[in-house]
């Protein structure tokens, strides 16, 4: 029987059902609250436990996608004598917020999953940039979860109508919320998506704000705050590991380490749902092979030619769209020498 202190951490009925099949083998379901190299804080029905993937787990892991992460819901065997756990298992994911490592490796990192809304912080000083919530936009919406805009910093701006516009005019049906945690400011259009049970990420580029957010919707400083550097407005690191807090309402939050540009790691959908507005329009060119530069009939250059499609934001999507070809293109190049080394392995089998 789950306790009422699972609720508080997002279990649902939903989360019960996935579950069932392992209640009759004796585990117990837990939720991954930080992540220490391989080690893992969960929060479960005994409480909280450090927890460790099993041998088998660890030999049927091929990527870092198949470990645990903050977020995730978890199949345990509890050693409650000293409070520790074995994970078996991940329930499945409703949501994965992921980008590319740093580097010029191919591989995947999980910021947070199983989140129900993105908050996309940007600062409202003169770090604001339309192209970099442009660039967030994409694997917010390829995650499975809600995107939404906060603009932080609201006191200190003298042009944050104007702001907002640009940043709505970047994201069509996003919530965008000027805020500012000094005054409170907004802070009030934030309350539906703190629903108890639901869950929420902030990300951001360093300094835009977001542990300030997380303290104010904490009511105590759970994060420590730096300011921004006086020569250019940008923040300095603050967050440095990811950690699912419970908020006072109920609600709970994934804080991730701020990133001054963010590694794309996502498909076409993502890009689709992030420029809808140019997607509708190639679905209107006349040719289904257009290339967008002098075809007759191409809907894109006529959008382009009478101003409704801003030519920055349409050359950010070209270029965000080739970005994204060429790490799939690494992708598929790195799954076809996985799977290679396996019929390898096979080969070599006796």
């Amino acid at each position: 029987m789950i306790t009422e202190n699972l609720t508080t951490w997002g279990w649902s009925p939903n989360w019960a059902k996935a579950f069932q099949p392992y209640i009759s083998q004796g585990f117990i379901p837990g939720r991954v609250t930080s992540e220490h190299k391989r080690m893992y804080t969960v929060q479960t029905e005994v409480g909280e436990l450090l927890a460790e993937v099993t041998g088998k787990f660890r030999f049927a892991a091929s990527e870092r996608q198949d470990y645990p992460a903050v977020g995730d819901w978890l199949v345990l065997t509890p050693r409650l004598g000293d409070m520790r756990a074995s994970i078996h298992a991940i329930l499945p994911r409703t949501s994965k917020f992921s980008r590319k490592v740093a580097g010029s490796v191919t591989d995947e990192q999980i910021a947070a999953v199983n989140v129900d809304t993105v908050l996309l912080v940007a600062s409202l000083n003169y770090d604001f940039n339309v192209r970099r919530l442009e660039r967030y936009l994409i694997p917010a919406w390829e995650s499975g979860a809600t995107p939404v805009i906060v603009l932080s910093k609201a006191d200190l701006c003298l042009n944050a109508t104007a702001l907002i516009a640009q940043a709505e005019a970047v994201a069509p049906g996003v919530p965008v919320f000027a805020v500012s945690v000094v005054t409170g400011e907004g802070m009030d259009r934030l309350t539906p998506y703190l629903l108890p049970g639901q869950t929420l990420t902030l990300l951001g580029s360093s300094g835009a704000g977001k542990s300030s957010l997380v303290n104010y919707l904490s009511g105590v400083e759970v994060q420590t705050v730096q300011g921004v550097r006086e020569d250019d407005s940008r923040g300095r690191h603050t967050t440095t590991h990811r950690e699912l807090f419970r908020l006072p309402d109920g609600a709970l939050m994934i804080d991730t380490p701020g990133m001054r540009e963010i590694q794309l790691w996502s498909t076409e959908e993502g890009l689709s749902e992030a420029f809808a507005d140019i997607e509708s329009l190639i679905a209107r060119c006349r040719f289904t092979d257009c290339t967008h530069k002098s075809e007759p009939g191409c809907a894109v250059i006529r959008a382009l030619g009478n101003g409704t499609l801003d030519r920055s934001r349409y050359d950010s999507y070209r270029k965000l769209e080739l970005e994204l070809a060429f790490i799939a293109q690494k992708e598929e190049q790195k799954q076809r020498m996985l799977e290679k080394g396996t019929k390898d392995k096979r080969r070599q089998r006796p």
